[in-house]
Formats: structure tokens, sequence, C-alpha cells
């Protein structure tokens, strides 16, 4: 069963998606949000959230949240071009919250309860996004999926545009 947190599109600059229950977000330190991780697509270091990059810089791209009961199903078939998996740990006392860059805008994504979960980032048009920043309409989209797991390293599952890759060399690999 799955439980939608957040389906809308996400207006951002530098396509920066922070999700965070303590602190301001993502502040360009890739080293404390990257350390030890092997992706470049989220930023899991950071005991305060987790940092999504977007691929496109700035304008709308649709993100969609959702809670699950148990990890999902590996899907070779989907449209999903990019994945990726971290952890994160929600504390006691805390409320997840979303927010772009800056916190230009942003919400609480209500009812997590607190624990160990799993992350899985998926991207579908990130290259498209890449270049078309400047596009009157929506080129790149993500599905973000989280589920109660225990802490593990982060993996990279699928990477297929380019983008992802320059990201996983450039801001991955801090292990």
């Amino acid at each position: 069963m799955e439980r939608v947190l957040f389906d809308q599109v996400v207006e951002t600059d530098y396509g920066q998606f922070d999700l965070t229950w303590a602190g301001d977000g993502f502040d360009g330190d890739f080293d404390r949000f990257f350390a030890g991780q092997t992706n470049g697509l989220v930023g899991a270091s950071d005991p305060n959230g987790l940092y999504v990059n977007l691929a496109r810089r700035s304008g709308g791209s649709p993100v969609r949240i959702v809670v699950l009961e148990a990890k999902p199903r590996d899907d070779a078939d989907a449209p999903w071009k990019d994945v990726v998996e971290v952890s994160f740990v929600l504390p006691e006392g805390h409320q997840m919250r979303w927010s772009s860059w800056a916190g230009e805008s942003g919400g609480v994504l209500a009812d997590i309860p607190p624990g160990s979960y799993r992350l899985r980032a998926s991207a579908k048009g990130r290259d498209r996004g890449r270049e078309g920043e400047f596009s009157d309409h929506s080129v790149d989209s993500y599905l973000l999926q989280m589920w109660p797991a225990p802490p593990q390293p982060d993996a990279v599952l699928r990477t297929g545009s380019k983008d992802a890759k320059y990201w996983h060399r450039e801001v991955g690999h801090r292990r």
C-alpha cells in the first residue's frame, strides 16, 4: 500500500529540493551531504535532512513523494532512467518538511513516524531537464519512495542519463 505525501510541480533554482527535519537544508557543502556515499543525486550524510539534486536548474519539475509499507519491487521496464537509494533516520519529535532553494517554497510532509527509512529516488528526463532550463513546460520528473528499513549504504541502482553520470562522478564516490 502506498500513501501519497506530495504530488506537485516544484519551482526551484539550482535544482535544489530538500527534505529536512532540523536545520535549513543544503547549503552548498557537498562534502557534508555526500560524505561516505557513491551516488551524486541524493545527499543523505547530514543528520538534519536530505538534499535531492534535480536536473533542471530553474523552473518546474513534477515531484511525487510516497510512503510504502515495504521495499518496492525493482521494475527494470519502468520509465525511470536514473535510480538511487539512501538511508536516513527521522528522529523522535521531528517533522519532515520539504523546501526548494533558499526556502522559496516549502511545506510539511505530515504523519511520518520517527524511525529508520530507505528512500529510493527515481528520475526520468534528467538530460532534457539540464538542457531545458528555460522550457515553458516540465521536462524532467521525480518519484521519491520511502519505507521503514534498517540503515545501509547508499546504492546506485540505475544510471541512464549523462546528467546522472556527471553528478555520480563529481559529487558521489566520497567513500
